[in-house]
């Protein structure tokens, strides 16, 4: 099993959100580490390739969405929670993929930290 590794930003994001969104993206991000393909999850729209996912879930009338990437062969890395606020279709807005290049940038630091100290959690 992979272990996950937290931008520490969406780790606070997604624990802010209703305990019933924080088990079910808890259980999308377990299929993820045992190389499964979360039943809600799917490739974030925007980015090139596949190793940027998104889990997403609907909660009383707000979506929310956990970002992760799988870029890396050791560990997945989450990088972005947050409530969608814009009431105007699925797509994601242009703050949201801006804020994730950033910390998709931080990822590979974090996960090369990672690695250097031996594999060892940040949690």
């Amino acid at each position: 099993m992979k272990p996950l590794l937290w931008i520490k930003a969406a780790k606070r994001s997604l624990m802010d959100m209703p305990a019933e969104v924080i088990t079910d993206f808890g259980y999308g991000l377990y299929q993820a580490q045992i190389g499964l393909h979360p039943d809600i999850g799917k490739p974030l729209k925007g980015f090139r390739s596949a190793n940027v996912l998104e889990l997403v879930l609907d909660c009383d009338n707000d979506t929310f969405r956990v970002v992760y990437t799988v870029r890396f062969s050791d560990a997945i890395v989450v990088i972005h929670a947050f409530k969608k606020k814009s009431k105007k279709g699925i797509k994601t807005p242009k703050e949201e993929i801006d804020l994730i290049h950033e910390r998709l940038k931080r990822a590979e630091d974090l996960y090369n930290e990672w690695k250097n100290a031996g594999g060892q959690s940040n949690d």
